[in-house]
């Protein structure tokens, strides 16, 4: 099932981009939702060597770009999270009836990147909290914004956090996004996998993606890194 893109003016930058004319400067294309959400009031240190963090925020594609680009994570995987691992597939997972949401499984130092610095940037620039079943152009309950917390102190972190959010009014509508049970994370197929590094020219990647991890540089300079993490680092 191919991604649903945008009409009006996603639909002329494909126009443009098929006969070579698109912005090649991905600021030049406004990332939609994207504000600066506050750091977290509640982040207490960990001083752990490794964690993982699975978020779900739309498309993987852009979630796992933004995400790699983070200092502090090791690894950034597109998978599925909230189903069973007999539904874990792209194909049966667009269906929309699995239980399960297009995710991202983080892999990250928390010396160097915290649990809540990760959220503070997901909320800032993945994902628009306010949509329900939906990010962008794309629909379905495959496509909701969800944390999925691997331990009790993330679903502290993430609880508090949601809690400042809503205190915040940064939104005009409410926040939608949840805390969901972890049952399990199981990667996308390999055609996924840093699919953004290996095709930054794809129309929906220029348009929807690429916004996004230039909000990332130019919102959190600090936590910007250059060189993305691969999972085939041969691409």
């Amino acid at each position: 099932m191919m991604r649903i893109f945008l009409t009006g003016f996603a639909a002329t930058a494909i126009a443009l981009g098929a006969i070579g004319i698109l912005p090649s400067d991905p600021a030049a294309i406004a990332a939609e939702g994207t504000v600066q959400a506050p750091a977290p009031a509640y982040d207490p240190p960990d001083g752990a060597t490794s964690r993982t963090a699975v978020l779900a925020g739309g498309c993987f594609w852009g979630v796992q770009g933004v995400f790699s680009h983070v200092k502090g994570v090791t690894a950034a995987v597109s998978g599925y999270s909230g189903g069973a691992r007999a539904t874990a597939a792209y194909e049966t997972v667009s269906g929309g009836d699995t239980g399960h949401a297009e995710s991202v499984q983080i892999t990250y130092d928390p010396r160097i990147v915290s649990y809540g610095s990760l959220l503070r940037i997901y909320f800032s620039v993945v994902a628009d909290p306010t949509q329900l079943n939906r990010q962008g152009p794309d629909q379905g309950t495959q496509y909701r914004g969800a944390l999925f917390p691997t331990t009790p102190e993330q679903t502290q972190v993430a609880r508090a956090y949601l809690s400042q959010l809503d205190k915040a009014g940064l939104w005009s509508a409410p926040i939608v996004t949840r805390i969901e049970p972890f049952k399990g994370f199981y990667p996308a197929e390999t055609y996924h996998q840093d699919f953004l590094a290996r095709h930054p020219r794809y129309p929906y990647i220029l348009v929807n993606d690429l916004p996004k991890v230039a909000a990332l540089k130019r919102l959190y300079p600090q936590s910007w890194r250059e060189q993305p993490v691969l999972v085939n680092a041969r691409g």
